[in-house]
């Protein structure tokens, strides 16, 4: 969607005002880097500006706090500098980056609306009676400049009011829907705000073919993507630049961020995924922690308290529970046992666990990293291995076991004759 086009004759260049705070908000960040529906306030203004406008043709304004606010729109290729500029011809429009549920079309309906006029700015308000403070507006960038009117340190109304009193002609048009200049100026209003667009999100999910079970109960940000098909039970946290495949399923209470969850997989109850890959028909949980830099494959299995990080399970590989797999790479069709561990650190550097195909792990078994198990060997249970297992070989590392006849009865005897 842009403004150029059929509107003819004159550039259009956007400035969003995105610095400085509120006295009703006492955040130590500035106000639009505040979140809601999971991103930064002034993110959704400069999405929002490059629906309508070239992202180089895009300033925020952001004072002192050019870098912070630099780095949270970064990806939308716009600049962001200390104080606006003015162009040279064409029309400027100044937006406040803090309006997350403006539309574009609204933009481009006021644009449009300024340039069929013959005024020096057109203000977007709610009421045109009220005299309501308008923070969306467009200027004529030759109006501005030959009354000396600039856009440093001022709002949409404060430039508006520049003008007016250097006699120039100002016109407002009213917003279909008022909600779309809700302002987020105090923490409750965010919170109002970030509650009105996860249900946008969830009924946006809804009607492409997910199932949002309690859409009231879960948290999915305005990134996520969800393919038909899945079921999202009640009280999960979709987080972040999270897509999840068809016919999948994810039950109450996990929280998944910045992951990727194919097609029929399942995430039981009470999973905690970051920056992960779970591939098709894998299946995790309940109560699994997948830490960043993981890939579940196509079917395979983590089950009940078993925790990840940096650690890839090949097709059909399964860890059932209670295990930790830190730099681990286990083959297809392998089995790990409850309570194995790879020992993955040492100290002052983190080192490799490598399990072939088709290997099975026993239970309680340590395996101290680096260390390699062949494809098709056995680790038997309660082993330490620290030496490389080929290839369908038996390892078994532990103690033999000792028993002394009547060691306790005699244990407890002597126990009772001290005094």
């Amino acid at each position: 969607m842009s403004t150029h086009e059929g509107d003819g004759q004159r550039n259009l260049a956007v400035v969003i005002i995105a610095f400085g705070d509120c006295a009703r908000f006492p955040s130590r960040r500035p106000m639009a880097l505040n979140e809601a529906g999971g991103k930064p306030l002034v993110v959704y203004a400069a999405e929002l500006a490059t629906a309508v406008a070239a992202p180089e043709a895009v300033t925020v304004v952001a004072g002192k706090v050019v870098e912070a606010v630099g780095a949270a729109v970064h990806e939308t290729g716009v600049q962001v500098t200390e104080t606006a500029p003015t162009p040279e011809s064409g029309d400027v429009l100044v937006v406040s980056g803090n309006l997350p549920m403006l539309r574009p079309q609204t933009l481009v309906t006021l644009v449009r609306a300024h340039r069929a006029g013959d005024v020096a700015a057109t203000l977007l308000t709610t009421d045109m009676e009220s005299g309501c403070e308008a923070r969306v507006g467009v200027f004529r960038a030759e109006a501005l400049r030959e009354r000396g009117v600039t856009l440093v340190a001022m709002n949409a109304q404060e430039v508006a009011d520049e003008l007016q009193k250097a006699g120039a002609s100002i016109a407002t048009i009213a917003v279909d829907d008022p909600a779309e200049l809700w302002e987020s100026d105090s923490i409750a209003e965010l919170v109002a705000i970030d509650a009105s667009l996860r249900a946008v999100k969830a009924n946006a999910l809804m009607a492409k073919g997910v199932v949002v079970y309690r859409p009231d109960t879960c948290v999915i940000d305005a990134d996520v993507e969800v393919e038909p098909g899945t079921v999202i039970e009640p009280f999960v946290q979709l987080l972040g630049d999270t897509y999840v495949g068809a016919r999948a399923r994810i039950r109450s209470y996990s929280v998944i961020r910045d992951c990727r969850i194919g097609d029929e997989a399942q995430v039981l109850p009470g999973c905690i995924l970051t920056d992960s890959v779970l591939e098709l028909r894998a299946n995790v949980g309940p109560m699994t922690h997948i830490r960043a830099g993981c890939t579940v494959g196509e079917g395979a299995h983590l089950g009940a308290f078993v925790e990840t990080k940096k650690a890839r399970l090949g097709a059909g590989a399964k860890a059932g529970h209670l295990t930790y797999l830190g730099d681990a790479e286990v083959g297809a069709g392998s089995n790990i046992g409850a309570g194995v561990i790879t020992c993955n650190y040492d100290g002052t550097h983190k080192h490799r666990t490598l399990i072939g195909e088709g290997a099975f792990v026993g239970s309680d078994s340590t395996l101290v990293a680096p260390v390699a198990i062949g494809d098709g060997a056995y680790v038997g249970a309660g082993s330490c291995i620290t030496k490389e297992v080929p290839a369908d070989a038996l390892a078994v590392g532990r103690a033999h076991q000792v028993i002394k006849e009547g060691w306790a009865a005699a244990r407890r005897a002597q126990k009772q004759q001290k005094p």
